[in-house]
Formats: structure tokens, sequence, C-alpha cells
């Protein structure tokens, strides 16, 4: 399924240059639909298994260990399965180091099983070092958000606002743009009290589905 020539679009694409955020990542070069086809070909792959496709050096069968846990998980019928699936991906998160990693289990694995659980987890990994298990911390609140609960989403987001990351302020500015889909007042009475000390690009992104002259007005303020 390897492109030599798809490698070096995807190798540009995720800026993996000296000091840009996925530097020395190496990618084989497979088409996300291609990963998926693969995965009703694995169930029999145990999860021991799919935590060493997950320390791969490749990018791809990274994304395909987090696809293979994410099935894992959704189709569980016991909780202790589940549970299971979730420790493992919290004790592999240095292995979760892109955004399309981040993007593609946080709300699926963590973000769904904390859904009818405390979410003390998420204020450890907003305080970590580590850029991608802070998005993981933000991302995972999607699956909150869909099922109408705001608090951490915003709660992490105002936290979040002096992250050096531009990757963090478009993944918050996203999650609030989320929360404006379910609850647009919840999403303006946020800005009236945030958006003149919220990073650009994050009220950039949160903004995005307003009209062009509403957006210009809360541009202005920042």
């Amino acid at each position: 399924m390897a492109s030599p020539e798809r490698e070096k679009v995807t190798r540009s694409f995720f800026k993996t240059g000296p000091g840009e955020y996925s530097e020395g990542d190496k990618f084989l070069g497979i088409r996300i639909p291609d990963l998926r086809s693969l995965l009703k070909k694995a169930d029999a792959i145990s999860l021991k298994e799919a935590l060493t496709l997950l320390r791969s050096e490749w990018h791809e069968e990274r994304f395909t260990a987090l696809l293979l846990l994410e099935r894992r998980f959704e189709h569980a019928e016991e909780e202790s399965v589940r549970e299971e699936i979730v420790k493992a991906y919290l004790a592999n998160t240095r292995w979760v180091n892109n955004w399309d990693l981040v993007d593609t289990s946080a709300p699926t694995i963590l973000g769904a099983w904390l859904l009818p659980r405390k979410r003390s987890v998420l204020d450890e990994l907003v305080r970590s070092e580590n850029l991608w298990e802070r998005r993981i911390a933000i991302v995972a609140t999607q699956t909150l958000i869909r099922a109408g609960e705001f608090r951490e989403t915003l709660q992490l987001t105002e936290r979040l606002f002096g992250d050096p990351e531009d990757l963090m302020h478009k993944a918050c500015g996203w999650m609030l743009r989320e929360v404006g889909k379910m609850d647009r007042n919840i999403l303006i009475s946020f800005l009236e009290n945030h958006a003149p000390r919220m990073p650009r690009t994050m009220l950039r992104y949160a903004i995005e589905r307003f009209p062009d002259q509403e957006r210009r007005v809360w541009l202005a303020l920042r």
C-alpha cells in the first residue's frame, strides 16, 4: 500500500523538518482509507500486539494501532476490557505523538470512557509538558460536548490561553466551535468574558462559522 510519492507529500504536510512539531517522524505513504480497510481483518490481534504496533517508528503503523484500539473499545462488551484499553492508551501517550493520532483517538477512547466518570485525568494531562498530552486533554472533551457537557472544555481552554503552541490554540478554538454548534449562547458568553485575552488563532477558530461582520467585531476585540 505504500507510495514513495505520497510519502514525500505527507512528510511535507506534517512538518517533519528540524524544530518543527513532527521532526523526525517517518511515513510510509499510505492513505487513511487503505489503513481503515485493514481493520476488520485485524480483530484477532491481541492488545499486546496492537501496542507493539503503536510503538512503531512509522506514523501509519501507529495510526493503525490507534484505529485498532478504537475499534476494540467500541465493540467491547465488558467494562473491564474498555478499562484495560484506556489504561494502555494513557500509558503509551508518548507514541500518540501527532495531531492526527490525537484527534483520531482521544474522543473515541478517552472521551468516551470519561463520559460517565470523573474527569480528573484531564487535569493531569493538561498540565503535561508534552504538547500531545495537552492536546489529548482538550480534544477528548469533544465526546463530552456532543453529550451536552461543556464545563471541562471551557475550563481547560481557559487554562490553555497561555500555551506556547499554536497547535493547542487551534485545538481549543476547534472545541469552542463545537460548543457553539451545540449551544451558541454558551460560546457567546465565553467569548464575552475572554475574547480580549484569547490567542488570536484560538479566537479565529472558535468563531469560524460566524457571519463575516460578526467575526470582524470579535477579532477587533483581540
